[in-house]
């Protein structure tokens, strides 16, 4: 995968959660995705089009998606309900849009379809593009989340 599209989406998961919940994300060295299984609790998805299409998974372990949301709501959140589940589809789409916004200055244009939640331990995310997966990891305080991208060719 382009190099410009990995750094559009480590670039956009720490201004985004720094700037929407307001905590500081540490990224950890990119990888290949070998599998489809979640590295999450909950999973916000986002399908791309335009100059190629694609697809982007915002998953998170369900206490970092708790300290995230809470914080961004100024809310103390202990459970997974529907205001975290909406947060976090939410969270997706500004995710998605920053790095589009970037992605467009580079001349890589994509419009972003409607963000689907999924929650569930080992839950799976496929994708129609049967590209591989680039996955960034994450982490506030010892909380684990990972921001997946992958474009066809």
């Amino acid at each position: 995968m382009n190099v410009e599209f990995i750094n559009a989406f480590l670039n956009a998961g720490i201004r985004v959660l720094e700037t929407m919940a307001f905590v500081k994300p540490v990224a950890g060295k990119p990888f290949l995705k070998q599998d489809k299984l979640s590295r999450g609790d909950i999973s916000g998805v986002i399908g791309l089009t335009g100059s190629k299409r694609g697809a982007v998974v915002f998953s998170l372990s369900k206490e970092a998606a708790l300290k995230i949301v809470s914080s961004m709501l100024g809310q103390q959140y202990t459970e997974m309900n529907d205001e975290v589940r909406d947060a976090v589809g939410e969270l997706t789409n500004i995710i998605a849009g920053d790095a589009r916004r970037e992605l467009a200055e580079k001349g890589h244009v994509f419009e972003a379809g409607i963000p689907t939640v999924i929650i569930g331990k080992g839950h799976e995310v496929v994708s129609i593009v049967r590209e591989p997966t680039i996955a960034i990891p994450f982490k506030i305080d010892n909380d684990p989340f990972i921001v997946e991208a992958s474009f066809e060719k």
